[in-house]
């Protein structure tokens, strides 16, 4: 069974909610009650069914806890608890897999989003858009570290995906849920997934959202994120230009460096016939047949990495996460 038909297979289970909200939750314990109160008070004036999605990263402070409390007495609220930590996008993964509303809104766990936005963002999708994607406007992080890595980010994302966003790392956004049926996330994913979308057909927009700043702990990540994403952009890139077409890619290239060696073998004639220097001894030739073996096996390896990979995971229909118990969750 593959990846696909096992989150439609679990989604069945409820046909009647209309929103999961997915929070993914990594030693947060100071803002677990906050966030539940917060998510609540925000939808409580709405006729909207809803579950409330959130998933143990890992945590190793009293975080799962606190979780175990609120399930017990909110049977909306669903929690996944991992055996360790996979990591953010491992977390996104859980949530959209369990998530049985026919729209899921992702967001962070640590207050800077607010549960206020979710209306608005339902209520774009209420106007026909598949992917409404929050920005984060008027951002309360360092410039440095934080914003600046973003805004470079930002700016190659939509340069290369072709679908023009404001912020990709906003974790607020608002999905269809048929649009994450074919959809599966590795590394960095999580981010990329509005430009998956598109390429499917998926409407996509984006709306500005209110961005705080965060009130309790540090950052779990880094400016060191940002060369996982970067290498992540190189993997969405070729997914969405060349997956079905390698051949044009590969071929494009293999041309330009078989016409490099042609170009390099007659310098190398020439300097036998009329300089008579032996082509076994002349490093001209040494130095081509060596980068062309090895830039193509570079890039071959590189490549049959990530099919070996998708292979081991979706053939096998083996999640990139594990999961140690569930709350309210069958």
């Amino acid at each position: 069974m593959n990846s696909s038909t096992r989150k439609i297979l679990v989604r069945r289970r409820s046909e009647n909610v209309d929103l999961s909200i997915v929070v993914p939750i990594y030693n947060e314990e100071e803002c677990i009650t906050v966030l539940y109160e917060r998510v609540t008070s925000a939808l409580a004036n709405t006729a909207l069914v809803y579950e409330l999605l959130l998933v143990d990263d890992g945590s190793s402070d009293r975080s799962f806890l606190l979780l175990k409390d609120i399930a017990l007495q909110d049977q909306r609220v669903k929690v996944i608890r991992f055996r360790r930590n996979f990591g953010q996008t491992a977390a996104m993964a859980a949530g959209f897999d369990a998530a049985s509303g026919r729209v899921v809104v992702p967001m962070d766990g640590d207050l800077q989003n607010d549960p206020t936005d979710i209306p608005k963002l339902l209520a774009k999708i209420d106007e026909g858009f598949d992917v409404v994607s929050g920005w984060r406007k008027d951002r309360q992080d360092r410039f440095i570290n934080r914003k600046l890595p973003s805004m470079i980010a930002n700016g190659l994302i939509s340069r290369f995906t072709g679908v023009h966003l404001h912020d990709y790392g906003c974790t607020l956004k608002a999905y269809r849920r048929e649009v994450l049926d074919g959809i599966n996330l590795y590394g960095e994913m999580h981010r990329f997934v509005p430009a998956l979308a598109s390429q499917v057909g998926a409407k996509v927009t984006e709306l500005p959202v209110k961005h705080h700043p965060r009130l309790f702990g540090t950052s779990k990540y880094g400016i060191s994120r940002t060369v996982r994403v970067v290498l992540d952009l190189m993997t969405v890139k070729f997914l969405l230009s060349y997956s079905t077409k390698p051949i044009q890619l590969f071929g494009k290239w293999g041309i330009y460096t078989l016409f490099a060696g042609f170009l390099s073998g007659l310098a190398t004639l020439y300097m036998k016939l009329f300089e008579h220097m032996s082509m076994n001894r002349n490093p001209v030739w040494i130095l081509t047949i060596f980068l062309f073996f090895m830039g193509i096996q570079f890039i071959v390896l590189g490549l049959l990495g990530e099919l070996n990979a998708r292979t081991y995971y979706e053939a096998q229909g083996k999640p990139i996460y594990v999961v140690r118990e569930k709350l309210n969750l069958a």
